[in-house]
């Protein structure tokens, strides 16, 4: 397992990320490039693969884009709630109708609620304590209830190539999942099974950069501009050859564990 030694305080405890709501998760590339329709079609197309409703927590949900998605464009199959430590992104999620719970996740007490589907978009590898995380979500699920995860990949092709120059090896991310550590965290518990393990999303612009660069470290507002920059293209009908190509090139590289995350989805027996 790659982890970072030691963790400065304010990632541990959450505390930066409150810093960071304002300037990253609530400026305006990243709010619009989230809640653009086609922002989450690779995680929405999994989730509804396994889960076609039921009540839903997304558990560092910022400011709630992945479930107003779910919400809105499959309106009255779920019921969904986020929790987060960010206020102001969750102040956001909440003028967009989402029902949210602020604070640490494993601290909460969530009485008799049972949960269908709890979800971990790129939240995992932010946790100086993800087993705790993992534990409470299972204890959380009903029987047959579902936990899909999302972590980026340290075999990716893109960290391959780069190395440490890959702008996602930063101080944000404290554990660094193979496909074969991802699969031993999970198997710390015995009361769920691997229902689907894979890979997802390929961004060659992210390589093209990094590679020009010397390592410096991305500013927040310029990785919010590239994923404006990209979410532009995936609407854009003219690129639909290129992105075809794309397509092909992500499924090529998730068969060889070769993609930019890694995904988990686990079934509470």
């Amino acid at each position: 397992m790659v982890y970072a030694s030691p963790v400065e305080s304010g990632w541990a405890t959450g505390l930066n990320y409150e810093r960071l709501a304002v300037p990253f998760y609530l400026s305006a590339d990243k709010v619009e490039s989230d809640y653009s329709p086609v922002r989450f079609q690779r995680e929405l197309k999994l989730f509804r693969r396994f889960c076609q409703g039921g009540r839903v927590l997304d558990v560092g949900c910022s400011t709630g884009a992945f479930l107003f998605q779910l919400q809105t464009g499959f309106a009255g199959a779920y019921e969904v709630t986020g929790n987060d430590v960010a206020g102001p992104a969750l102040d956001y999620a909440e003028q967009k109708g989402i029902h949210v719970l602020r604070g640490s996740f494993p601290e909460m007490d969530f009485g008799q609620t049972r949960f269908t589907a709890i979800t971990f978009w790129a939240v995992m590898e932010h946790l100086a304590n993800p087993l705790d995380f993992l534990k409470k979500a299972i204890e959380l699920l009903e029987p047959g209830g579902l936990c899909f995860i999302l972590v980026p990949n340290l075999r990716s092709l893109a960290v391959r190539v780069l190395g440490t120059k890959y702008r996602y090896i930063f101080p944000q991310h404290v554990n660094y999942f193979t496909p074969a550590t991802l699969r031993r965290f999970a198997a710390n518990l015995q009361d769920v099974r691997v229902t689907y393990s894979g890979g997802s999303h390929f961004n060659p612009l992210v390589i093209w950069q990094d590679w020009r660069s010397n390592g410096e470290f991305v500013p927040d507002a310029d990785r919010a501009k590239l994923l404006k920059r990209t979410t532009a293209y995936k609407r854009n009908p003219a690129l639909l050859p290129l992105r075809l190509g794309l397509q092909l090139c992500e499924a090529i590289l998730s068969q060889l564990n070769l993609a930019d995350n890694l995904v988990l989805v686990l079934r509470k027996a």
